[in-house]
């Protein structure tokens, strides 16, 4: 089931959205539907994130500002999205796409808490300065 939303986008973003829906045979809408799945994160998840990033060790938390994809996972990401743009992307490489791109938003997002964290506890300077 999916709730009907009215969204005004931005000339520039809708034709990225158009041009990915193109690339990959799909509609504008289920572009965008399933890039706001990937990137809003479920709250109580991040909410459990953080408060078990305040019980982390400091060296703890400054390896997670360190935190990527391994190198396999990192590599087939790029082979997909190379897929992807070449426009020769398959349906179970679509999902294989959006699973691996979900657990990129995951890692991202936890690193950047990590950083925050870091920054709080005084262990990194903050990024602007």
């Amino acid at each position: 089931m999916s709730t009907p939303v009215t969204v005004h986008l931005p000339p520039d973003t809708y034709k990225r959205a158009e041009r990915l829906a193109k690339l990959t045979s799909r509609t504008v809408a289920d572009v965008l539907t399933d890039t706001l799945e990937i990137s809003l994160p479920k709250l109580n998840e991040t909410a459990e994130s953080l408060v078990i990033l305040e019980d982390l060790t400091d060296e703890a938390i400054l390896q997670l500002t360190a935190l990527e994809l391994d190198k396999a996972t990192d590599k087939r990401l790029s082979e997909l999205l190379y897929a992807q743009q070449a426009n020769t992307l398959t349906l179970s490489g679509q999902h294989e796409l959006t699973q691996l791109m979900q657990l990129y938003q995951e890692k991202l997002l936890r690193k950047a808490q990590a950083l925050a964290e870091a920054v709080k506890r005084g262990l990194i300077p903050p990024l602007s300065e």
